[in-house]
């Protein structure tokens, strides 16, 4: 991953990176596209969000789109703060958000609502909706190294959003970024799952957030040089 067409940095999440930032329960990256940039999840707080961003040297005011992954106060509670600045990317949500989320935005910016599988901007897609009991959907890019997929908490299982990005698009799981939501897994139950994972042919992780810290030990030692270990502040650069 030395070349960097495509920037991807953890502006907000609850394990430590870099020293200069705060870490706060949530999670928040922000995806830089060239052309484009995109903010991943707003994590819980718009003033610790801008603060991170400020000492990356990142702009809230060149953001041009923002996806929301689940409805959790931790991944969208900074929005508010982001729209403080002045900025007015386009804000895509799950339509089975509540009709006042959108509402509540409405003033300020453009809202986009994602049910099926979507296309966002060339080379970026949604899942679409998934899960029940907590509906989310997970970020998609199409990269020369193969398929990144990023997710806010993977309340509908990480084996199962990447199961729908293989049914979807066409290539190989070259990166999985984000929360997994394998902190209650028993260490059985993690076996279990990286054996899906490896058949799903994944090749890099870089798991944080609500992952688990257990989880996230286990990920290294099994995927080796493909860990990639994630905080606030960490930067992957990936070929496009």
């Amino acid at each position: 991953m030395d070349s960097a067409d495509i920037t991807i940095t953890v502006v907000y999440d609850n394990h430590e990176y870099d020293p200069r930032l705060r870490s706060d329960w949530g999670f928040s990256c922000l995806i830089d596209l060239q052309e484009t940039t995109l903010l991943f999840d707003t994590g819980g707080d718009g003033d610790i969000l801008l603060q991170n961003m400020t000492h990356l040297e990142l702009d809230p005011l060149k953001v041009d789109h923002v996806f929301v992954s689940h409805i959790h106060g931790d991944h969208t509670g900074g929005l508010p703060g982001i729209l403080g600045t002045g900025a007015r990317p386009d804000v895509w949500i799950p339509s089975s958000f509540p009709a006042a989320f959108e509402q509540s935005l409405r003033p300020w910016t453009d809202v986009r609502q994602v049910a099926g599988p979507d296309s966002m901007l060339p080379g970026v897609y949604s899942t679409g909706e998934l899960g029940r009991e907590i509906i989310e959907h997970s970020l998609v890019l199409e990269t020369s190294e193969g398929l990144v997929v990023v997710t806010g908490c993977a309340h509908p299982g990480i084996v199962r959003t990447l199961t729908r990005t293989k049914e979807l698009r066409v290539g190989d799981l070259f990166l999985a970024l984000g929360g997994f939501h394998l902190r209650d897994k028993s260490t059985t139950d993690l076996h279990r799952i990286f054996a899906e994972l490896r058949s799903l042919g994944v090749q890099r992780v870089a798991p944080c957030h609500c992952t688990g810290d257990e989880a996230i030990a286990m990920f290294a030692e099994e995927w080796g040089d493909g860990f990639v270990r994630a905080g606030v502040g960490t930067v992957i650069g990936i070929a496009g």
